[in-house]
């Protein structure tokens, strides 16, 4: 299918009688409501159900083989090559079956707050409830911006629609197809709605660099003085959490860039884990979930609608979608200047990272091309205990270009402008999975806040770890004992033997970086 046939069955496709675009929240929590699709919550959000798929479907994604990307994409099993005949074929199937549906809803939008670099899409759904979730996930457009707007990517979105994976070429019911060439994202046998979020996030992370922009897979938050920190992790670490902070305005809480100008954040909402959200816990998430915001997955009391966080009947992968508005402490728009400070993120299942470390140049950058975190119960398909995964940058399945493309613009930012990094380690404490307790998270907030204040700037530091990082010896509101992870294992050799492992683990993965410079592996990685 060549662009103009596909520009015309688009075309088709929107000025069908079906089509409602760019309704209200208002109009689409009705439209919701009445269709079965969602309930209405005792707070005002509407709760939803997205079925046998409870998470992403990474083993699903495709990228069409095209001329106009095929040599700048990282191919592999995250960047999965499916032909443009099979895209086409699909493409004619799924417009040709929404033709069908008695109503479409169309969301008109960007991707990127800052003006100069930001993507301007379009969501057709099947479902009001997705259209509501794409009205508050990306950024809204003011009148004259709508009344201008010109997509220059589309998502096509049919949940119901099921691939025959003998006839179509999937390897199952469920796809995600990028094509670069034609600008459309294709989305089917699916109903989980952050696929939508990953999808616009991966095409910002193959635009951007090409622009000199560094695009990432973290949160943003500023302080009073003007001093912004990044957050990266996956899924589960901690990002939306640590990054909510009432006494710093918030810039974005999973995916930005950054510019010459400064740090941006891409989208226009948040989705947040739910599993046993607390208002005493996360305030501003908490009180977030109000009229217009969708909880997923979230088991909800059939009479009073009060939501049970707790109860994982569903999946453990319950969240929370809501605009950055329903916060009261936000950057509005959402950008900033130069990180002053950058915080890595992970759940380490094994028990043997410390809870907070300083990391060196060369540190920083073995840790952010190891990206090593633990897979958490219900974020992907199939995960139901914690698995050890090293995701490159923090962000391996949403990156279509090689890894040392980012991992390389974050070591010139992090030396221009001079910014701390460190590690921080939401996991485990007092032994692995199983055995020991996840980290309070009085205790990480409490770290994570010292490290900000400049407060472990010159603090003793203990570098005797497989790992060779520099332990801050006290960190006010921490006990002294929770800051050696071998100090809190009741069976020091035990730690020991897990942390060689673990240690072991990090050399094979990095075995792969072949064109890293030694001094990144021998000064950046375990020295035992």
């Amino acid at each position: 299918m060549n662009s103009v046939n596909t520009i015309n069955e688009l075309n088709d496709l929107l000025n069908g009688q079906n089509v409602h675009v760019q309704l209200s929240v208002p109009q689409l929590v009705e439209k919701a409501t009445l269709r079965g699709e969602a309930v209405l919550t005792s707070t005002g959000a509407v709760k939803v159900e997205t079925g046998k798929y409870t998470g992403r479907s990474p083993k699903d994604k495709y990228v069409v083989e095209e001329d106009i990307s095929k040599d700048k994409i990282d191919w592999g099993t995250v960047n999965r090559p499916i032909s443009s005949e099979i895209f086409s074929s699909l493409y004619k199937k799924v417009v040709t079956y929404l033709k069908t549906k008695e109503e479409l809803f169309v969301f008109k939008g960007f991707a990127g707050a800052d003006t100069e670099s930001r993507l301007s899409i379009q969501v057709i759904n099947e479902y009001a409830w997705h259209n509501l979730f794409a009205h508050q996930l990306f950024i809204r457009p003011t009148e004259d911006e709508l009344a201008s707007h010109e997509a220059q990517f589309t998502i096509v979105y049919a949940p119901t629609f099921k691939a025959d994976p003998a006839i179509d070429g999937t390897d199952s019911e469920t796809f995600i197809i990028v094509s670069m060439e034609q600008r459309i994202i294709l989305i089917g046998g699916t109903e989980y709605a952050g696929e939508m979020k990953k999808s616009i996030f991966s095409i910002m992370n193959y635009l951007l660099p090409e622009q000199g922009i560094l695009s990432m897979h973290c949160s943003a938050n500023v302080g009073e003085q003007g001093d912004v920190a990044l957050f990266f992790g996956l899924s589960g670490t901690g990002k939306t959490t640590l990054s909510a902070d009432a006494d710093r305005k918030l810039i974005g809480d999973d995916e930005h860039g950054w510019s010459d100008n400064g740090v941006f954040n891409i989208e226009g909402g948040c989705y947040a884990k739910a599993i046993n959200l607390t208002r005493e816990n996360e305030p501003q998430i908490f009180d977030a979930i109000r009229f217009g915001s969708v909880l997923e997955n979230v088991v909800v009391d059939p009479e009073t609608r009060i939501a049970n966080y707790e109860d994982i009947s569903l999946t453990e992968n319950t969240r929370a979608a809501y605009p950055l508005q329903a916060i009261d402490n936000i950057v509005d728009p959402s950008v900033a200047g130069h990180p002053n400070t950058i915080i890595f993120l992970t759940a380490d299942a094994f028990g043997v990272l410390p809870p907070i470390s300083k990391l060196t140049k060369e540190q920083a950058m073995y840790h952010f091309l190891s990206g090593f975190t633990s897979k958490l119960a219900g974020t992907e398909r199939g995960i139901t205990t914690p698995q050890a995964t090293f995701s490159t940058c923090f962000g391996s399945p949403f990156l279509p270009l090689p890894a040392t493309v980012y991992a390389e613009m974050l070591g010139k930012k992090i030396d221009q402008h001079d910014a701390q990094v460190f590690l921080v380690n939401t996991g485990w404490t007092g032994g692995e999975y199983g055995v020991g307790k996840r980290m309070k998270l009085a205790y990480t907030r409490a770290m994570v806040r010292a490290a900000l204040e400049g407060k472990l700037d010159d603090v003793e530091t203990d570098n005797g770890s497989v790992f060779g990082l520099a332990i801050p010896k006290a960190v006010p509101g921490v006990p002294e004992n929770v800051l050696n992870p071998r100090d809190a294992w009741a069976d020091p050799a035990a730690y020991d033997m897990k942390a060689k492992e673990l240690a072991d683990q990090f050399r094979k993965n990095f075995n792969k970086f072949g064109s890293v410079s030694e001094e990144i592996i021998s000064k950046g990685g375990p020295i035992n």
